[in-house]
Order: structure tokens, then C-alpha cells, then sequence
């Protein structure tokens, strides 16, 4: 008996040994790297998507994580520059060796950082909106979660041309990475119906006074203005020199055009008036004057977190930040694991996956998960916590 006791002992050790490291593997929290301008003049997006974000760990981590395994949220503030978004982003993939990475936020900084999370093989969640984010051949683990730029500026181009009839167009767009692609995004695709602008600049997001470009606009013949810029700084005093020049023009364009944060900046009030942007059937009022259900449970779970009143801010980036995180939790779930090649493989077959921001579909060959009807022109004055009523048709 003493040799079989003597035999079984170690065997019952290390038996007990690998159970104990296997129940602390799966313990392991999941690893999500957030790369967010929380500060700088591109934030807006980034404090409303941020405050999505949160509430979905929050909720996630409360039922028990996914799949026992808390989410560990790693945020980074790349204050818009773009070489901090590549430093951060070596740092989430190689150092904290993060199982996700959702952003950055502006497209100018993932156009540096997307790179880079390619060749470390990690699953990147993309809410930048320029094209040339995606790629399934040289970034086959990045998603994109936002509607594509084209997306934007075709819903924009539509109502300027189709249903506002104006022909005469005049492109201002910022400096930025995303200003720059944007314009010539916007161009071509003008070009594309046979619309030449008759005038096209760049300016600097903190150039203070607008007048001469929209003067040289208006002295051009412009019969609509359409900005292409995320800064609501610079929108803002868009539409404030538009307003001091007694120029009714209509301004349609870029969905930061609809931000709360441009009411604060606006000169008068009525400065906001025709003005018209992109924006989402998901943050649209209903004929009945209310939101759609999913959008309607969300705003009622943010509301108390962003102080009980009126929320004040786009409210389709904070679904789209919560949705992020719940594409996470769809994606592991599914896979049974975190592993990267299992990930890919579970977000490419991914079908009809019914968020708050949108309804999402992957596949091995296409990156881009937001529809088309999901798209939706509203009027900028008609906000009302963070969605807003349909453009006139």
C-alpha cells in the first residue's frame, strides 16, 4: 500500500497542479485596448463613444464577463496625434499584449496605428471612416463598426444634388488626415455624376475666422457649402461666417455638423438653420416623434450616468462605442476563446448581428459591417438628446 500511495501522490499533484492552472488561465481578465482623442480638437467623438464603452464593460463585467473572464479595459488618450496613436498602439499590442484594440477614433491616426496592429496579429475594432482603413488582405483582423466615409458623403451628395437640386458645390475640409481624404473622396465622387466643385479648399482646424473661404465660396457661385471635417471648433465658425455674411446658403455635410457642441459655439441660433448632415435611421425620431426601441433602452440606461437632463451630445457615437464592446463579447462567445484566428473566422461570418448604433455583416471578403439603410439625413437644429428629426425630402 505505501508504494501506491507513494505512486499515486505526485500524479494527484500535479493533476491537481494543472486543474489550478487551468482555472486561473480562464480567470485571466480579456485584455481591450482603447485607443481614444479624449482630449485635443478632435474629442467630441471620442468623451461620447468613451461613455459607451464604459457602460458595456460595466454591464458585461456585472453578469459575470464572458465566458468567466472580466473584461479589463485598457483606454489611452492619443489627444488626435497621430504619433501617439502608433506609440500606444505598439505598446497595447506588444507590451500589454491586448486581446482587442477598438479605434483610435479619428481616421488620420488609424491610417498610423492600423498598420501595426495588422503585423501583431491582434482584432481591431475600426471606427475610423476613411476607406482606405480596410483592407482584408493586409488587415484581415480589422473590422470596421463605423459606416465608411463613401457612405457619408454619399448620403450627403444625394441630398444636395437629388433632393436640394444644387449643382454649384463648394468643398471645405481641414488639414487633418481624414479632411484630406475626405475632400478628395467628396471630389471624385462629384465628379463621378458629372459636378465639378467650383471651389475647394483645406483649412487648418484652428484657424480662427472662415470668412475668406466661405466669402471665395459665395464669390464662386456656390450654391451649397459641404464641410468635410470632424472638428465641431471649425464647424462652428463655418457657419458662424455664414451667418455674419447674411449668406443663406444651405450647409450640408460631415455629422459633427449636428454636434451640441457647435450650439454653444454658434453666434446666434438660427446660424444652425439649413443645415444638413448625415446621420443614422438608428438616432432618427420615428412620425410618432420617438426613437427606435433599441436607440430608446440605451438612452434611458445613459441618461442617469450623464446626469439626468437633456444628453447633450451626438448620441450615435455613444451606440456605436457600446456597440463595440458587445461585438467583443458576440465574437468570444461564439469562438469560445480569445484567439485571434478563431476571432477572424467568427466576425467573417457574422450576419445580421442586431446592435444599437446598427446591424452589422461581415464576411471573408468584406470589412465593412454597417448597411446602407442605415443611413439617414437629418436636420442639425433638431437635436434633442443626441438624435435628431429626418431631412425633408
Amino acid at each position: 500500500m505505501a508504494i501506491r500511495r507513494s505512486t499515486l501522490f505526485p500524479a494527484f499533484v500535479l493533476a491537481a497542479g494543472l486543474c489550478a492552472s487551468v482555472a486561473s488561465a480562464v480567470a485571466q481578465p480579456i485584455k481591450v485596448g482603447w485607443l481614444s482623442s479624449l482630449t485635443g480638437p478632435l474629442s467630441s467623438a471620442a468623451l461620447a463613444e468613451n461613455e459607451g464603452v464604459k457602460l458595456a464593460v460595466e454591464e458585461i463585467n456585472a453578469r459575470g464577463g464572458i465566458l468567466g473572464r472580466q473584461i479589463e479595459l485598457l483606454t489611452r488618450d492619443t489627444a488626435g496625434d497621430p504619433t501617439k496613436a502608433v506609440n500606444f498602439a505598439q505598446q497595447l499590442a506588444f507590451s500589454d499584449k491586448v486581446s482587442f484594440v477598438i479605434g483610435p477614433v479619428n481616421s488620420g491616426e488609424g491610417l498610423a496605428a492600423t498598420p501595426i496592429l495588422a503585423r501583431a496579429g491582434v482584432p481591431n475594432l475600426v471606427i475610423g471612416a476613411v476607406d482606405e482603413l480596410i483592407d482584408p488582405k493586409k488587415y484581415p483582423r480589422a473590422f470596421r463598426m463605423i459606416n465608411t466615409n463613401a457612405q457619408w458623403i454619399s448620403s450627403a451628395n444625394s441630398y444636395a444634388i437629388d433632393v436640394l437640386k444644387k449643382k454649384k458645390v463648394a468643398i471645405i475640409a481641414d488639414t487633418s488626415g481624414y479632411g484630406t481624404s475626405s475632400a478628395k473622396t467628396a471630389t471624385e465622387m462629384l465628379e463621378k455624376i458629372g459636378i465639378k466643385p467650383v471651389y475647394s479648399v483645406l483649412v487648418d482646424n484652428n484657424k480662427t475666422d472662415l470668412t475668406d473661404e466661405m466669402t471665395k465660396a459665395r464669390n464662386a457661385g456656390a450654391e451649397v457649402v459641404m464641410p468635410w471635417s470632424a472638428a465641431t471648433g471649425l464647424l462652428a465658425r463655418l457657419l458662424n461666417a455664414r451667418g455674419e455674411m447674411g449668406w443663406d446658403v444651405p450647409v450640408v455635410g460631415h455629422p459633427a455638423l449636428m454636434a451640441a457642441q457647435i450650439r454653444k459655439l454658434l453666434n446666434k441660433p438660427e446660424y444652425w438653420e439649413k443645415t444638413y448632415a448625415a446621420g443614422y435611421v438608428s438616432t432618427t425620431f420615428l412620425p410618432d416623434g420617438k426613437l427606435p426601441a433599441r436607440t430608446q433602452a440605451l438612452v434611458d440606461k445613459m441618461r442617469p450616468r450623464l446626469g439626468g437632463g437633456e444628453i447633450d451630445v451626438l448620441f450615435w457615437w455613444i451606440a456605436l462605442g457600446y456597440d463595440t464592446v458587445m461585438m467583443i463579447e458576440h465574437a468570444v462567445k461564439t469562438a469560445g476563446s480569445t484567439d485571434p484566428a478563431a476571432i477572424q473566422k467568427v466576425m467573417e461570418a457574422t450576419k445580421n448581428h442586431a446592435g444599437v448604433y446598427g446591424t452589422y455583416s461581415y464576411s471573408p471578403t468584406e470589412r465593412n459591417g454597417f448597411p446602407d439603410s442605415g443611413m439617414m439625413m437629418n436636420v442639425a437644429s433638431t437635436f434633442k438628446d443626441g438624435s435628431f428629426k429626418p431631412a425633408p425630402r
